[in-house]
């Protein structure tokens, strides 16, 4: 692999790639330490101390939550108005037709994004701000707007500089950056287990489970993110003339994990809402009672949070895989399944393959984004930030990542990255 990298860097056109990638990364660190006019940084960090889920959106975001920077919103409004777009795809006709419609038709849609991504970014931003209140310096209805369009404008300008990494870098510019803004995490992280060692509250016993539950964890990870239940599919022999064509045996890859991090976004966002409305109104019984009973990390916000995860998974593989287009491309070219008759019987065996594959994926990934919970139990650090849902999109866009590199160098002959 260091040979690989090595080759990588000696080819002019990919080692402008990754300097530029990189430029544009250190562009994003640099912008997460404009702080927003009007707002008292301190207050702001006093009030995400109180909370994990604004911890974890700190890791998000590279600390640009804590510091309230232009870029404390990181890239989520561009993530939500993608899936948005993704779900309306497939109720909309005229969507579901420019999805059809090639390159011109995903621009088309590409644009809708930008402009959600604008209207989502604006209406968070204002949501942010008004539970921020109390930290704005001069309260009012123009520091509410001047807060919320700075806000807007750091993220709609990181959905450029993740556009820009996506055309003229190595590709995947939005993962990068929410994977540039979580490692840049790790420093802290290990600064802060090293104030706890220091002050006694946990020993290098403590730190060693700890070590070893990530090694563990990011071995299961790369084992999802890899594991595949090939289908096989075989193409009968054609004669044209005296050519003979087809007759090849091939395989439908299904991936076990193929909704990705999205489920737990999805869950994450439909919990965090109803706390933070009950979080405004403090003192009365009912809200009292829901947060003493579904604050983060009790039962019933752990059990309801994999769940929700568990329902969205099978969702959106729903939305994503379509069991009938597969069964209908594969009889318009003549494939077939071995033992199951085309059309509407593959689709139903394609229906059921996926739904059990799931199942294991869906169960996957509600264990990793419960799993600061018990890592709290087993190791009693504290405020475990750099929980298993941060490492599933570390470990997943470095995986996608390593695969660009090795198709920029298997396009010139060169031996990949993976073996």
């Amino acid at each position: 692999m260091l040979n690989n990298l090595r080759v990588a860097a000696g080819l002019k056109e990919l080692r402008s790639r990754l300097l530029y990638t990189l430029a544009l990364l250190l562009v994003f660190r640099l912008g997460a330490h404009i702080p927003v006019p009007g707002v008292n940084p301190q207050e702001v960090a006093r009030l995400i101390e109180s909370g994990l889920i604004f911890g974890f959106f700190d890791v998000i975001s590279g600390g640009a939550f804590k510091s309230f920077s232009i870029f404390a919103m990181s890239i989520v409004p561009y993530i939500n108005s993608s899936i948005i777009m993704q779900l309306l795809t497939v109720v909309i006709p005229r969507l579901e037709q420019l999805a059809k419609e090639g390159e011109e038709g995903r621009r088309k849609i590409v644009e809708y994004t930008r402009y959600g991504t604008v209207i989502l970014a604006f209406i968070q931003a204002l949501g942010m701000t008004a539970y921020l209140r109390h930290a704005l310096l001069h309260p009012g209805l123009g520091s509410y707007l001047v807060v919320a369009i700075s806000l807007t404008a750091g993220t709609v300008f990181l959905m450029w500089l993740g556009e820009q990494i996506t055309e003229k870098g190595i590709g995947n510019g939005i993962s990068l950056l929410i994977f540039a803004g979580i490692v840049s995490r790790i420093p802290a992280g290990g600064a802060r287990l090293i104030s706890y060692l220091q002050a006694g509250t946990i020993s290098w016993f403590n730190i060693l489970v700890l070590l070893v539950i990530g090694a563990l964890v990011i071995a299961g990870i790369v084992a999802m993110n890899e594991a595949q239940r090939r289908i096989p599919v075989q193409y009968p022999k054609r004669i044209v003339g005296r050519r003979v064509y087809g007759g090849q045996s091939t395989h439908l890859p299904l991936r076990i994990n193929m909704a990705g991090v999205i489920p737990v976004i999805f869950a994450s966002s439909l919990l965090f809402l109803p706390e933070q409305i009950a979080g405004w109104f403090k003192g009365h019984p009912v809200a009292d009672w829901f947060l003493r009973v579904f604050h983060w990390g009790s039962f019933w916000h752990t059990f309801i949070y994999a769940l929700l995860i568990i329902g969205f998974t099978y969702f959106y593989t729903a939305v994503i895989m379509n069991p009938l287009d597969i069964a209908d491309n594969l009889k318009k070219y003549g494939g077939f399944i071995p033992g199951i008759r085309p059309g509407r019987p593959t689709a139903e065996y394609i229906s059921r393959v996926m739904s059990r594959i799931t199942l294991v994926g869906a169960v996957f990934l509600a264990l990793i984004a419960i799993l600061p919970n018990f890592v709290l139990l087993v190791t009693r650090i504290p405020n475990v930030y750099f929980g298993g849902t941060a490492l599933l999109i570390v470990v997943g866009v470095a995986l996608e990542t390593m695969k660009q590199l090795e198709a920029h160098l298997l396009m010139r002959s060169y031996q990949g990255f993976i073996k």
